[in-house]
């Protein structure tokens, strides 16, 4: 099909900056991927017949890196002092 209707995992590498030329990086394109993401995580994850703990316990890791990653420079600088 045409190379602005593949999704990212068929585009080939050689590719890739002529369909990132091709994506909508407005504000509403870049909200309309984000949508079009969380539905597809969710469906494959969260919304399955008989789904487990996988995909809410992705979603706490996730968020748990994020977070940590948000705090590492107060973490680092904390570390290093002395209590005395």
């Amino acid at each position: 099909g045409p190379l602005s209707e593949r999704r990212l995992m068929d585009v080939r590498l050689g590719e890739l900056p002529a369909w990132l030329a091709t994506c909508e990086l407005s504000p509403q394109g870049l909200l309309g991927g984000v949508r079009k993401a969380w539905s597809s995580y969710y469906d494959k994850y969260i919304n399955v017949k008989r789904g487990g703990p996988a995909g809410i316990s992705m979603l706490l890791a996730g968020y748990c890196l994020l977070s940590y990653g948000w705090n590492y420079q107060h973490i680092k600088c904390h570390r290093w002092r002395k209590y005395h």
